[in-house]
């Protein structure tokens, strides 16, 4: 089984781009901090790298900017090839099947303040720290504009 499942911001706004057959593609990657602290007492952040197909990778590009939440579904695609020089290079990355947004245009902008990746411009809980804990913040809850509890019943997935 080859499933990845993923949550991050986006490190960059992605660029639609098409196939010699004009299909449209798109390439981003997302910021993941490390649910641990190294020896240093710093968070380490993984860069994940995406690429995503056909009507969903134009709502990503349409929708989506750098910083923005999301979660990502798909598979782990490796390969290689050879650079300008002869060396091989390889390369992972997740080819997604969904890709959900996780906020709001109107919780991104309330975090726009922040002066970078997974530093955030004023003290107290950063947007990027991704701990399960049983207080929810309603900044940072994806459902608050809903309203409404949600729930997910458990023949959903079957």
């Amino acid at each position: 089984m080859n499933r990845a499942m993923l949550i991050g911001r986006l490190t960059a706004k992605p660029e639609l781009r098409y196939t010699s057959s004009n299909l449209p593609f798109a390439r981003f990657s997302i910021a993941i901090n490390r649910t641990f602290a190294g020896r240093d007492g710093q968070r380490e952040t993984d860069f994940i790298n995406i690429v995503v197909w056909r009507k969903q990778a134009e709502n990503v590009c349409n929708f989506l900017d750098k910083g923005s939440l999301v979660g990502v579904e798909g598979r782990i695609q490796t390969g290689s090839y050879d650079d300008k020089d002869g060396n091989k290079r390889y390369t992972v990355e997740v080819v997604a099947d969904s890709v959900q947004f996780l906020e709001s245009k109107a919780q991104r902008s309330r975090e726009d303040g922040n002066s970078s990746y997974g530093a955030p411009a004023s003290s107290g809980p950063s947007p990027y720290d991704y701990q399960n804990t049983n207080q929810v913040n309603v900044d940072e809850d994806p459902f608050a504009d809903f309203g409404d509890s949600v729930s997910i019943d458990d023949n959903f997935l079957d």
